[in-house]
């Protein structure tokens, strides 16, 4: 996902940020500290206390290229380090109720938007949870919600899936590829079986071999497997098993994933990894992942992402979707404009996500027409939400976009963040350059990186947060 969106607004604000305090350069940062998926993350997000109507939010906001993402909060099983939105089964016909009123949700946004001036989305993507939990036929009303409702069209747009192995099934499939996906992404972990059950992920390699022959029977043009390095009992011998085993199927694109341990999630009441050898493990397999990806034609994109040579992108690449501009449906969901970022609830625990769901599904048509928890978006964070999501690319950030979109140099804007950057090695050029870009350290250590540009109130805001 590129570093800067075409729709991303180029006014100036009023002021520059305020730095935050970064670790002194010789200090030993610890490489694992957060996966920066989304900025700010919902945990700083708080109740809205007008509860503002979504009309009045969007009135003035481009809206020509916008993203749309709808959310399944439903999964078969609940692996051990999943802290995602989801709960495992749908009783009692609850998919149904939830597509109701996601339906509701979608008709509501939709009038939100209003006629001002055009309406058009960019890409789109279904996740979760897993989208593919839905059977055939609900899987065909999730994609009529998003071009009948929302006025999607999914056959013209980049349309990414979220997939298990166990829900990749061919009648499935055949109705994904048959409404314009472009893109399968396809939750793996592990080829080796011990390691799958370490993760609290039952599942058997031959049905994930099975499972990755009816992806590329659909046809669908990217397939994308996700791996996790850092699993109990993995060495680097497993994992080349499961690196050589997914290249076996010449994904376009394969994402690496370190594993992590959560509060509330399974492996958390198992497992208890915080000491530097996990880290220095993690680090070693990343690198041999990467290095293996690379001289298999790989090209990396993030930390996370690489890209087969030669494979065009289907869609943004990875951050770039946390842009102004977004309309999130359901209730693991999130939404951007230009000064707000507004969602329902958040919680991990499984009895919480349970009663938000249920919550959604009788939520009225007017109800959704509010934002009921935010975070405003002020020029600070707008600088540091650019600068966070376009460092962690690979590619870099022009310094000459960022001056053309906030009228400042991000040079002088965050002094003490790149130049603690710049001291550990973690910029190309030491960041003088025309382009801040990192180095295959700094790339390596995004996960340190990252949290380095949050702002102080996003910090604290986050670690005021009681985990539900």
């Amino acid at each position: 996902m590129t570093a800067v969106p075409a729709t991303a607004p180029t006014t100036a604000p009023a002021s520059a940020p305020t730095p935050s305090p970064s670790l002194p350069p010789q200090a030993a940062a610890r490489p694992y500290q957060s996966y920066v998926y989304a900025y700010p993350h919902k945990t700083a997000y708080r109740p809205l206390p007008d509860r503002p109507a979504l009309r009045d939010l969007w009135r003035g906001e481009a809206k020509d290229a916008l993203s749309l993402y709808l959310h399944v909060p439903f999964c078969e099983v609940r692996c051990g380090f999943c802290n995602l939105f989801t709960r495992i089964g749908a009783p009692d016909g609850l998919t149904g109720r939830y597509l109701d009123a996601l339906d509701r949700q979608a008709a509501a946004v939709r009038e939100a938007l209003g006629d001002d001036g055009p309406v058009r989305f960019a890409n789109a993507a279904f996740g979760g949870g897993t989208p593919t939990f839905l059977t055939a036929d609900e899987l065909v009303r999730l994609c009529d919600i998003a071009e009948g409702r929302m006025g999607a069209d999914l056959r013209a747009v980049a349309l990414s899936v979220e997939a298990s192995p166990a829900t990749a099934t061919a009648d499935r499939l055949a109705v994904l590829a048959e409404r314009g996906t472009t893109r399968l992404s396809l939750g793996v972990q592990s080829f080796v079986d011990e390691e799958a059950r370490a993760a609290v992920r039952p599942q058997r390699r031959a049905d994930v071999e099975a499972a990755l022959g009816r992806v590329r029977d659909a046809g669908i043009p990217v397939l994308n497997i996700d791996l996790i390095y850092g699993i109990d009992g993995q060495t680097p011998a497993s994992w080349r098993t499961s690196l050589d085993a997914a290249l076996a199927w010449r994904p376009e694109e394969l994402y690496l994933y370190p594993l992590y341990v959560r509060p509330l999630t399974g492996l958390a009441r198992r497992t208890a990894h915080t000491d530097r050898d996990w880290d220095e493990q993690r680090l070693d397999l990343y690198r041999r992942g990467r290095d293996h990806l690379l001289a298999h034609g790989y090209e990396q994109v993030s930390m996370r992402m690489f890209r087969r040579a030669g494979a065009a992108p289907q869609g943004p690449d990875d951050h770039a979707c946390q842009t102004d501009g977004m309309i999130g449906l359901g209730c693991g969901a999130r939404s951007y404009t230009s000064a707000l970022h507004y969602s329902f609830d958040y919680a991990v625990d499984m009895g919480e996500i349970r009663a938000i769901i249920d919550d959604y599904t009788t939520t009225s048509a007017e109800d959704f027409g509010r934002a009921p928890i935010g975070r405003e978006i002020d020029s600070d964070e707008a600088r540091r939400r650019h600068l966070l999501q376009s460092l962690l690319q690979a590619q870099g950030m022009p310094v000459a976009d960022y001056r053309e979109r906030f009228g400042s140099d991000p040079r002088a804007d965050f002094p003490a963040e790149l130049a603690a950057f710049a001291a550990r090695g973690w910029l190309q050029d030491g960041g003088a350059g025309t382009v801040l870009r990192l180095s295959p350290d700094g790339l390596a250590h995004s996960d340190a990186l990252g949290p380095e540009l949050f702002s102080p109130a996003v910090r604290a805001a986050m670690a005021a947060y009681e985990v539900k």
